[in-house]
């Protein structure tokens, strides 16, 4: 047993100069016979800011002298790295894309410590010791796809300059391990990928102006709802799905023909992704409805249980029950949503435009919801990483009806907002077939998303200014 081996250390995780590089002080517990440790304790760990692994192999090196030096690679997935007998000069160099990427970072590891290594940052070590048994963690089975995303450095690369106790031309090393390239000729390892789902609905389209580098697709292109389309897919190359793709015609949902296409989408294809995500221990972000609720309660909280109206809100409710089977999802509860295309905003602004006198129900009240404030808390929730769960986001400000907003619409094109007569929804709705009954109550308390640190805009000076775009393109 090495002498550098300390006893009874405290479970405790320290980060180093390169992001998501971790160490981790392990307790070993001794006696005559020997001694033993928890290797990987997920609860414990995680509670403590480990990512959670997710092992699915285990693999061990047998060094037999002191001088044997491995590496340096990087591969497509994380690595838990301990020792089992022995001791280890441990190197590590960020080769991902980033400005950390050349980073180094180096330790001794013997059995009280273990590294969380993430993926894309180069691993590789020395034997300190006769009879080294080096062993590690990964969250990824190998195959030729993946290797051929590796990215390798020089042991021996000047500009990294890493100082090993044992000079490389005196240790063993294997023929490969001599010949990788040095840092200036690495192609850095990208990011895991961003998936979107309705990539050309109205978020889809916000989102592509602040994730540029994500993969959207829509019902043309992938078809979320079978199953096949997720066949001869490398999803471990994936860090997010986020699902903007709904079915949103609310009153053709009550049809027989929009039922089954309500829950196909809404609910099924849900299932589909949140399956995947699972699976591959993807992030789930997932787009939500106050059509879940009867809008009797307000304002509505993420803890409120569903009691949808309509047969949209009953398909929404069933999605979001999917998506929260997701270890890591973020379930994220709108209404009102504004954007790029068709939508009341615009709607009434054409009607403006001919002078139309329009009714407009006043008896539903909540926020609108923009798609860019949409899509910036989305993006906020994906690099902060709160606790996973239901977040609402709506715009913030006060409560009001779709007459008021109509009126301010009708202001804004320099019209009466008395052209606006504002009518109760039973009113509205009076003579029409197949129409799906609404939330009164649309409200979404948002102390929850502030909390984590994102302040949506008031909605008034997020319509204002949706306005003054629309007028510019007018022109």
């Amino acid at each position: 047993m090495s002498q550098q081996l300390e006893f009874e250390k405290q479970l405790n995780i320290q980060k180093t100069n390169i992001p998501g590089l971790l160490v981790v002080d392990l307790p070993v517990h001794g006696d005559n016979r020997g001694w033993f440790k928890e290797n990987w304790q997920r609860a414990k760990m995680t509670a403590l800011g480990l990512p959670d692994l997710g092992p699915v192999q285990n693999n061990i090196s047998f060094n037999a002298e002191a001088g044997v030096t491995r590496g340096i690679h990087a591969e497509p997935w994380d690595k838990y790295i301990s020792v089992g007998a022995g001791r280890i000069f441990g190197a590590w160099v960020d080769l991902r894309e980033g400005n950390t990427f050349g980073q180094v970072f180096t330790t001794e590891v013997d059995p009280s410590r273990a590294i969380f290594v993430p993926r894309g940052v180069g691993n590789s070590f020395q034997a300190l010791e006769d009879n080294t048994v080096y062993t590690y963690l990964v969250n990824d089975h190998w195959s030729a796809e993946a290797q051929s995303q590796y990215t390798f450095l020089n042991l021996g690369d000047p500009t990294v300059n890493i100082p090993w106790p044992v000079p490389l031309d005196k240790a063993s090393l294997s023929d490969k391990d001599k010949v990788h390239s040095e840092l200036a000729d690495v192609v850095p390892m990208k990011p895991k990928k961003i998936f979107v789902a309705g990539g050309n609905g109205q978020l889809g389209r916000a989102l592509q102006h602040i994730l540029h580098d994500a993969e959207y697709v829509d019902r043309d292109t992938f078809d979320i709802s079978d199953p096949a389309s997720y066949e001869g897919r490398n999803w471990k190359q994936y860090d997010t799905i986020i699902n903007a793709a709904a079915y949103t015609a609310v009153d053709t949902a009550e049809t027989t023909e929009g039922r089954e296409q309500a829950w196909n989408a809404n609910a099924t294809a849900v299932q589909q992704l949140a399956r995947i995500a699972a699976q591959n221990d993807i992030t789930l972000v997932h787009i939500s409805s106050d059509y879940v609720f009867d809008g009797t309660k307000t304002p509505h909280t993420e803890d409120e249980s569903f009691s949808p109206l309509s047969v949209y809100g009953q398909s929404k409710a069933a999605g979001d029950i999917a998506a929260s089977l997701v270890r890591k999802h973020y379930i994220l509860r709108t209404s009102w949503v504004v954007g790029e295309g068709k939508n009341f905003i615009n709607t009434m602004r054409g009607l403006a435009e001919k002078d139309v006198t329009p009714s407009v129900v006043n008896d539903q009240i909540g926020r609108l919801t923009f798609t860019s404030d949409l899509a910036a808390g989305i993006k906020h929730l994906m690099d902060t990483q709160p606790e996973y769960g239901t977040y609402n986001l709506t715009n913030d400000g006060d409560v009001v009806s779709w007459a008021d907003i109509a009126k301010l619409v009708y202001e804004h094109v320099g019209k009466a907002a008395n052209m606006v007569t504002g009518v109760s929804t039973e009113q509205y709705y009076t003579g029409k077939e197949n129409i799906a009954p609404r939330p009164l109550n649309s409200e979404l308390a948002l102390d929850k998303i502030k909390a984590s640190g994102f302040k949506p805009r008031d909605w008034r000076q997020a319509l204002d200014e949706y306005m003054q775009s629309l007028d510019k393109e007018s022109l």
